[in-house]
């Protein structure tokens, strides 16, 4: 996350320096040694953690669709010495086969798909997955290392679980640096939007069915999101942090994005970037993709906000919304900017039946704005123009 930057003391917009909080979190503890901060601590803490569990120690890692993979497995194979290494990607079908598994949901259009029933066991080649899990039950001595999505469900024995989480909006960034691959496929090479139309409607929620199950299990949750700076935090804290949540006030970790129609009036409003060409929104409550920051002393834990959503639905949303929706949250709160931009796109929305017929969504995108400024001259349209 970037940090705040020198402050303009004029401005058109504001009398006053910004306050608006870019990296608003939930204290969890005091102290900042509950928060395991890079390899260099996490390592040992891994060791430690499976010191008394001889002859033989399964380490697995159950990871979330977007991390570095091939690096993060390439360090650990390197520091923990295993005797025996399995890769999860590698028990995956055949890029063919999941093309034909994923083809209904996916179909042609460039943007939109549709939600459906998948789960992560719908990838694995029954074969190969069997062969693995004789790998693991004829070891008997030594250490035993499983990494990838789907690790948690391989092993009879687990000595340490871990899981490796990654919010949504970095996922996106990585996207659009061309980093990742989707799920079970090596196309990091294909068009931003491709790659993240396939994540939003088949791999994040494959992953997180399978979080919803690893997690409750899990020793210690792996926070990947700074790369340089992975942060490890033990799991009992983790859901301390989600029960805080629910019982107070929070706001998530908001993000911004530039568009066709971008203004300048969140530059200095929130004080971001001012080389930047514009910003058109601020994502400032959209749980499926923002962030939750965890406060241990002056260390912070990103993990995806989604978790609260999918770990106590009924809790945050209340009963009445929960039977209605389910665990998704049905509201986006945005900062739209146009100011000395352009004007915003027109949009259709489709009513409910549509969309769930259509997308598999359960709720739709009904709309209300609150002007917060203004430039002289300013118009609102209502309706549409005949004809057009």
């Amino acid at each position: 996350m970037n940090q705040p930057q020198e402050i303009s003391t004029t401005s058109k917009y504001i009398d006053s320096p910004p306050n608006y909080d870019k990296f608003p979190f939930i204290s969890v503890t005091e102290s900042s040694s509950d928060c395991i901060c890079g390899w260099n601590e996490i390592i040992p803490t891994l060791i430690n953690a499976i010191a008394d569990k001889s002859p033989k120690s399964t380490i697995v890692f159950e990871t979330y669709p977007g991390i570095d993979h091939t690096e993060i497995l390439k360090m650990l194979t390197r520091e923990l010495q295993p005797d025996s290494c399995i890769n999860t990607l590698d028990l995956f079908k055949p890029e063919k086969e999941l093309n034909a598994l994923l083809s209904p949901f996916l179909g042609d259009h460039p943007i939109f798909g549709k939600l459906n029933d998948l789960e992560l066991r719908d990838f694995f080649d029954p074969g190969k997955l069997e062969l693995a899990r004789d790998e693991i039950r004829a070891r008997k001595t030594g250490i035993q290392l499983i990494f990838g999505p789907g690790a948690k469900d391989i092993s009879e024995e687990i000595s340490v679980l871990v899981y490796a989480d990654l919010a949504r909006w970095e996922i996106q960034q990585r996207m659009r640096r061309h980093e990742v691959d989707n799920l079970g496929f090596t196309n990091r090479r294909e068009k931003a939007s491709t790659l993240y139309k396939q994540a939003y409607f088949v791999d994040w929620r494959v992953a997180d069915k399978q979080k919803m199950k690893t997690l409750p299990d899990a020793d210690f949750l792996l926070d990947t999101n700074d790369r340089l700076t992975p942060k490890l935090i033990e799991t009992s804290l983790y859901y301390r942090g989600l029960d805080k949540a629910i019982t107070q006030p929070f706001r998530v970790v908001p993000f911004f994005d530039p568009g066709v129609w971008g203004g300048q009036w969140m530059k200095e409003v929130c004080d971001l970037d001012r080389e930047e060409i514009n910003y058109a929104w601020c994502f400032d409550c959209v749980p499926e993709e923002n962030s939750l920051l965890l406060g241990f002393g002056d260390q912070r834990v990103e993990i995806p906000a989604i978790n609260l959503v999918l770990s106590s639905p009924v809790a945050l949303l209340g009963e009445k919304v929960f039977e209605k929706f389910g665990a998704e949250f049905p509201i986006r709160f945005d900062f739209l900017d146009t100011m000395e931009g352009g004007n915003l796109s027109l949009q259709v929305h489709p009513l409910k039946e549509y969309i769930k017929k259509e997308f598999g969504l359960d709720y739709t995108q009904d709309e209300s704005y609150y002007l917060l400024d203004v430039e002289p001259d300013a118009v609102v349209y209502l309706g549409l123009k005949e004809n057009v």
